[in-house]
């Protein structure tokens, strides 16, 4: 009898463990995280504000309070259990990324890096970070980007990365932060529609080679989806269940129409210039990796935001606030998605 007890309850614990790894969900984020320098001037870059000696003092206990800060956000977005993947736009060097994965509370967690040097004159890149006993990197490499009618001009690259889950299915990521609208909105359009038209290209490739690639943009696009450079020339439509037309969607028009909902703030109004955008084999299940419920999310947590004396309501809680040292985290929120295995 007693055997006879101890091998059901090893075959139901054997049962439990299936049931748990079928049931796997991981969260894939994407964060700006706002002028993250490293102290030290890099003679190559226009980066003099963010030096000890520089317009914004940038000390080095000021940039751990920073690194610091960036960790707190994952952790707390996964309530203990940080991220699977992490996209990170305006880091300044791998420094930076050696000092989040390896200097911050995210050390435990086996973080590694995806990252190279862009030509943007700040010297502010993309990256992307990966739990190693989670993901496996398959390959990577930059995309560069020049425009045919400003060939000078010094742009950020598309990052583009390949990694696979311990299901086997793997997933194509475009770490993405296009052109700022400063200088003018409209003079800056065909910048952001050149991104668009060479990240579509990417996506065309791996469809190409097959039809159910799983694919997912993030990023600091500094649009919003219904303009034209991801509506148009990304070609990034509305998820609808009947639409069996389209290959990519975009999953931030979750949040078009939702009152004082977005991830960054523009004088009074909320907006998402941070998209998440999806092949349809995510979308639809047509693979074992799916996203749960359809949905992207935007982590809002109280630490991250402040009061808006000016405008009314509340604002994202920045590391400064003009020239003015005030300790917060980014001038955005953290967007991510939960991907189930089966």
């Amino acid at each position: 009898m007693k055997r006879y007890i101890t091998t059901s309850l090893i075959c139901l614990l054997a049962l439990f463990s299936k049931g748990q790894q079928e049931s796997d969900s991981y969260i894939v984020a994407f964060y700006n995280v706002e002028n993250t320098f490293h102290p030290s001037n890099d003679s190559l870059t226009n980066d003099d504000d963010f030096t000890p000696t520089g317009l914004y003092h940038w000390s080095y206990k000021k940039y751990y309070k920073k690194i610091s800060n960036i960790a707190k956000v994952f952790i707390a977005m996964g309530k203990g259990s940080p991220p699977a993947i992490i996209g990170l736009a305006e880091i300044e060097n791998e420094q930076v990324l050696k000092d989040i994965c390896y200097h911050s509370p995210l050390q435990k967690y086996g973080y590694r890096y995806v990252h190279h040097d862009s030509p943007d004159r700040r010297g502010v890149d993309v990256a992307l970070l990966y739990r190693d006993t989670i993901v496996h990197i398959l390959r990577e490499h930059k995309v560069p980007i020049i425009f045919p009618f400003e060939p000078n001009t010094r742009n950020r690259d598309l990052l583009y990365v390949c990694a696979q889950f311990p299901n086997g299915d793997s997933l194509h990521l475009i770490i993405n932060h296009w052109t700022s609208r400063y200088g003018g909105y409209a003079a800056t359009i065909p910048k952001r529609n050149y991104y668009a038209d060479v990240a579509r290209q990417i996506a065309d490739s791996l469809l190409g080679e097959n039809p159910k690639a799983n694919i997912l943009y993030m990023g600091d696009f500094n649009d919003y989806c219904t303009d034209e450079s991801l509506s148009q020339h990304l070609r990034a439509k509305p998820f609808q269940p009947e639409n069996t037309r389209d290959s990519l969607f975009n999953l931030m028009y979750y949040f078009e129409g939702m009152n004082n909902v977005g991830s960054h703030k523009h004088e009074d109004f909320w907006r998402c210039l941070d998209q998440i955008i999806v092949s349809r084999a995510l979308i639809f299940d047509e693979n074992q990796l799916r996203i749960i419920n359809h949905i992207p999310h935007i982590f809002n947590a109280d630490f991250l935001l402040v009061p808006d004396e000016k405008y009314g309501g509340v604002k994202t809680f920045r590391t400064f606030l003009g020239p003015r040292y005030i300790g917060g985290y980014a001038d955005h929120l953290p967007v991510y998605i939960v991907l189930g295995l089966e």
